[in-house]
């Protein structure tokens, strides 16, 4: 049974770190005001707009720290990362998860942190946010409809999407728990103990400046591994910056996944609002959907 996090109330306390990149405090103004307009308190890491010199916005070690201290601390009921990038992966054998699994509280973010939605969905079984971050706020994003998705989502609301039909589409109708998120690190994980679930359930997934190759040659190790053919339905969501090499490679992207999958069957949906760009609605990782490919596609919580 997946054990999903209590959904936020006004004054409720979100806090905000960097586990991986690192992010100007600057470019999370504008998040933190937002958040605060939506009725709650936010409690910054210091790994947010930190003193860090290089990629990461600290060293292993205060990554680790930053995010431990987030998740022990009871008055923070969800937790919001920065930004994504890369180095999750170097401190998740080390976070203690001991407190949190008796107080679980919503993780948020998604790129580098679908490290932790499949870590937690495959250990503990809590349900996580993949949802826009900090940045997506700047602007006048806070108003787009993505960004609402994830107050809605915090708020307990249920998520019910309806997108336009796509010509490669593979119809039908199905339910499952929804897991997924960036292509990239769900083939990074596999053989870890943070490898993803998806047997019977509905994958998401996503990416940015991949070659098509590449992308082949990760829907070719998920294939080995199993990971396609267990699948209740598979969501393609935005493929952000995607490249091919100066000798082409043949497909179109949409065409090399679809080679992957089309022999299992199941209800594959293409051009889904799940992305690095703008188009990125909230979805709640280790909870029940039900997938509609037809005419339109929807996806609905249940």
């Amino acid at each position: 049974m997946i054990k999903v996090p209590s959904y936020l109330l006004p004054g409720d306390t979100i806090g905000i770190v960097c586990p991986a990149g690192f992010m100007a405090r600057e470019k999370a103004e504008a998040c933190i005001q937002i958040l605060a307009q939506w009725g709650y308190t936010v409690k910054t890491g210091y790994t947010l707009g930190s003193n860090s010199v290089n990629y990461f916005s600290g060293t292993d070690e205060e990554r680790l720290a930053d995010l431990q201290a987030m998740l022990d601390d009871k008055s923070v009921k969800a937790i919001l990362c920065g930004r994504g990038g890369y180095g999750t992966s170097r401190i998740i054998d080390q976070l203690n998860f001991k407190r949190f699994k008796k107080h679980p509280k919503w993780i948020i973010g998604f790129s580098d942190v679908t490290v932790l939605h499949s870590h937690l969905s495959r250990n503990y079984k809590i349900a996580t946010l993949h949802a826009p971050m900090a940045s997506a706020f700047n602007g006048d994003g806070y108003a787009n409809q993505y960004v609402l998705s994830l107050k809605d989502a915090l708020e307990g609301k249920k998520g019910n999407y309806a997108i336009p039909s796509h010509e490669l589409n593979v119809k039908g109708s199905v339910t499952g728990e929804l897991t997924g998120g960036n292509l990239t690190l769900i083939a990074h994980l596999l053989g870890t103990s943070s490898e993803i679930k998806t047997k019977g359930r509905i994958l998401f997934l996503e990416d940015i400046g991949e070659q098509l190759y590449n992308i082949d040659r990760m829907f070719v190790q998920l294939k080995r591994n199993g990971k396609l053919g267990e699948l209740a339905a598979l969501i393609v969501g935005g493929f952000s910056d995607t490249k091919d090499t100066e000798r082409p490679f043949g497909k179109s992207l949409h065409q090399l996944i679809l080679h992957h999958v089309q022999e299992f069957g199941y209800p594959v949906c293409f051009n889904f609002p799940v992305s690095h760009e703008k188009e990125n609605f909230a979805l709640k990782v280790g909870i029940r959907y039900e997938l509609k490919v037809g005419e339109e596609t929807v996806l609905k919580e249940l």
